[in-house]
């Protein structure tokens, strides 16, 4: 009798603890549906995401491509809760975005994505090849020093992109949704959130402490938060090659054509991705077929032979794509609540593949600077702080962004015979090897992204463009050449400089933002 009385407790206390459980769970449920009631906000039917209560979004980012994904996974690792809000979740399909040097492959081992190069065939890149007029030199990276698995990468961006999307996903603290963001939501002069309409046409408004847009180059919230001065220089045409091999294995190649440079590297084990520029913001008509004959008659010809066939063979296929060069210096304009990254803020040149390499150092100072911040509740104390970013960031990125800038202008041929003379004397200034490269492919590949040497081997380059022309013996005319290669020099990289700010590219241990002190945590 005393077993059977003690099973019928049992019983009673297991029947008694799932009906409170039911009860509890019936409570949660009816709050959360009078609190989605609550979200109806009175103007326009729109519904309001991340407003007050358990799941309150810290960091609203619009954009999931290289920066947002990567930002978003970042943020989400130290805790923060993390909306993102991208307009096509689908698979990107872009001819640039497909080089990340070993500088950026060290930023993205920082930041613990190194695995999302992983299983996409992404392809090691051991150094670049200059090509010139059938001479050919190779300039390795400088990475004795590194761990063996520290190298440039090359692979499809769209696989790359995915891989960090779903590395960042994987994060319960972290969503990902597909929306186009129409526009800021400002209170006072504050960033509060975004605006943005759902898959299926819904307008939804979703509020956080700080917003990051991350929207790219083609970004239509970026004129609220910096003064944009966007410049074409040129366009790239893109094609993909296949069943070939490039002159030197695991090397981006650079073909120093005319009228402009021509890039070749591989984006996976069987096919080379080659990225024809042509100045001007103008290319020739795809429809009536002037791309082609332009592409076969002016650019085949210059093509290495190990590559001159695939190269025929791709233009034959049809599969060719075009997209504009943009270069913008960043330009902030501190704005309480709210942030700007990647190709949205600031653009150089593609010729150095250098963005991506931007985009994750700037992403290491960003966390470094919120990491100690408990809430980011107070706007206009954060914008004050955030201003440092701005101070932080510019040695790396003013140094890649000056590269490509310079480095563009001196590549492309002209018909001043000074800038022909300039052009030579970079190509075999590198062909010297030794210091002579290690320097400039240091600076290039983001190992050593120092703006004094940069400017060093600039001036280097067009000292010994000089020297070369006052051999054997100097002449009137030759030392007037090297007279105007000096100025020219000075032209090109002196207003690349201005542009990225002096101050803060080489002293910027002298711009009162560099010392912010975090504001205080509630």
């Amino acid at each position: 009798m005393d077993a059977v009385a003690g099973a019928g407790q049992l019983v009673g206390l297991a029947a008694a603890t799932l009906l409170t459980a039911a009860f509890l769970v019936a409570v949660k449920m009816g709050w959360r549906r009078r609190r989605r009631q609550r979200e109806v906000a009175p103007e326009g039917g729109c519904r309001v995401v991340g407003g007050d209560g358990g799941d309150r979004t810290d960091i609203v980012i619009v954009g999931a491509g290289v920066a947002g994904s990567a930002l978003a996974y970042t943020l989400g690792k130290d805790g923060r809760r993390v909306h993102v809000i991208e307009r096509d979740m689908t698979e990107p399909d872009r001819i640039v975005g497909e080089l990340l040097q070993p500088g950026g492959y060290l930023k993205l081992m920082e930041l613990g994505l190194e695995d999302c190069v992983e299983e996409i065939d992404a392809q090691r890149v051991l150094g670049y090849a200059l090509l010139k007029d059938g001479r050919n030199t190779k300039l390795s990276y400088p990475l004795e020093k590194f761990h063996s698995d520290v190298a440039g990468r090359s692979f499809h961006n769209g696989r790359f992109i995915q891989k960090m999307r779903q590395k960042a996903a994987s994060l319960p603290n972290v969503h990902l949704e597909q929306g186009t963001v129409t526009s800021l939501l400002e209170e006072g002069g504050t960033v509060k959130g975004v605006q943005y309409k759902t898959k299926s046409g819904e307008e939804l408004k979703a509020y956080a402490p700080l917003t990051i847009v991350c929207d790219g180059c083609f970004s239509n919230l970026r004129r609220v938060l910096c003064s944009p001065k966007v410049d074409v220089p040129s366009c790239f045409v893109g094609l993909v090659l296949e069943n070939c091999q490039l002159p030197h294995p695991n090397h981006g190649h650079v073909i120093l054509a005319n009228p402009s440079p021509i890039l070749c590297y591989p984006i996976s084990s069987t096919e080379i991705r080659c990225l024809v520029d042509i100045p001007g913001q103008k290319v020739p008509s795809m429809a009536t077929g002037e791309m082609a004959k332009y592409l076969k008659t002016v650019v085949a010809p210059q093509i290495p032979p190990e590559l001159h066939d695939s190269f025929i063979a791709a233009i034959d296929k049809g599969s060719i794509r075009t997209m504009p060069n943009r270069s913008m210096p960043a330009a902030p304009l501190p704005t309480p609540g709210a942030l700007l990254m990647g190709d949205a803020f600031n653009m150089r040149h593609p010729l150095t593949g250098g963005g991506m390499t931007v985009a994750f150092s700037d992403i290491v100072v960003l966390r470094n600077l919120l990491k100690p911040l408990g809430n980011l509740h107070d706007a206009p104390s954060l914008c004050k702080y955030l201003e440092s970013f701005y101070t932080l960031r510019k040695p790396v990125a003013s140094t890649i962004n000056t590269l490509a800038g310079a480095l563009y202008k001196v590549f492309c041929a002209s018909t001043d015979q000074a800038k022909n003379e300039m052009r030579e004397a970079c190509f075999d200034y590198l062909s010297l090897g030794g210091v002579f490269s290690n320097g400039p492919i240091a600076l290039l590949s983001g190992l050593n992204p120092r703006p004094l040497s940069l400017v060093a081997h600039f001036f280097a380059v067009a000292i010994y463009g000089v020297g070369r022309l006052m051999l054997p013996v100097p002449s009137p005319k030759r030392m007037w050449i090297g007279a105007r290669l000096v100025s020219g020099a000075c032209g090109i990289i002196f207003p690349i400089i201005k542009a990225e700010g002096v101050r803060q590219m080489f002293f910027p241990a002298t711009v009162p933002a560099y010392y912010r002190a975090p504001p205080p945590m509630e």
